[in-house]
């Protein structure tokens, strides 16, 4: 079971993503509503895996995302980056800056199943369409 900490300005989305999380058998251990509340959160909490929404007030998720990778142990930092269609330029951002995935919007169990696999293969589903930064770097050329 995963210590997960949800990082969504939405109150709606991070209810459907908790639901999610429990009905595959992880722990949500923590829910913040931006990018700053995310990196007190992480140091606080120290989750297995951040889901990150990258477009919230205050702070963005990649801007987040490289304040916890430059003051967190980077080998057991999983960032996932939640993000609508039409970001590749911020995803690919992301992405170098130490995410280890993302999901396009709108959010399924099954894409969230298939994003923890390929970080946690004891979680992985046989199916998995998750795309990682060489996916991304082919689609982009």
């Amino acid at each position: 079971m995963l210590k997960v900490l949800i990082v969504d300005d939405s109150l709606v989305i991070r209810a459907k993503m908790k639901g999610y999380f429990k009905s595959l058998g992880h722990n949500v251990i923590g829910e913040a509503k931006d990018g700053q509340e995310a990196i007190l959160m992480n140091e606080k909490l120290s989750p297995d895996l951040i889901t990150m929404d990258v477009s919230m007030p205050l702070m963005n998720g990649v801007d987040a995302l490289k304040i916890i990778m430059e003051t967190c142990n980077v080998d057991d930092t999983n960032i996932i980056m939640i993000t609508a269609n039409g970001q590749d330029g911020i995803v690919k951002n992301a992405l170098k800056s130490g995410a280890k995935g993302y999901i396009l919007k709108p959010i399924s169990e099954e894409k969230l199943q298939d994003s923890i696999g390929k970080i946690f293969p004891k979680y992985c589903s046989e199916d998995s369409d998750f795309l990682d930064e060489n996916d991304l770097n082919e689609m982009l050329s």
